[in-house]
């Protein structure tokens, strides 16, 4: 008997629906936002240790790469609350047509993208 299934996905080359897509990235901030937990809480603690381990950390934070770092938690934490939200609905039966499920993709995706450059814009990581 013949088949047509594939014996080796290359899974570079599956095209994924973008509900797909967004899913992924949902579980990709997620783990993103996890990962920081310790460099957040040990930063947390040197700032909190005195005034000289204020400064440091300040100084940290004021770097522009430690900047960029932060601007990719901020879509992170912006991505997971939207697409969390999004799964939420689709659990109370909201959003489930196929059409439907794109076009909030689309919302999650834009959205993610254009908060964050928002915050920017209204002074949320610069002096």
């Amino acid at each position: 008997m013949q088949t047509t299934r594939p014996v080796f996905l290359e899974l570079w080359r599956i095209h994924l629906p973008i509900p797909g897509f967004v899913s992924i990235l949902h579980r990709l901030s997620g783990i993103l936002m996890v990962l920081t937990i310790p460099v957040a809480a040990v930063l947390f603690e040197q700032a909190l240790s005195g005034p000289e381990g204020f400064a440091a950390t300040a100084a940290v934070l004021d770097a522009w790469p430690v900047r960029l770092v932060l601007l990719l938690l901020l879509w992170s934490l912006l991505h997971h609350l939207l697409a969390g939200l999004r799964h939420l609905l689709m659990d109370l039966d909201i959003g489930l047509d196929r059409p439907v499920a794109r076009r909030n993709s689309w919302i999650v995706l834009i959205a993610a993208l254009a908060l964050p450059v928002l915050l920017l814009a209204l002074g949320g990581l610069t002096r």
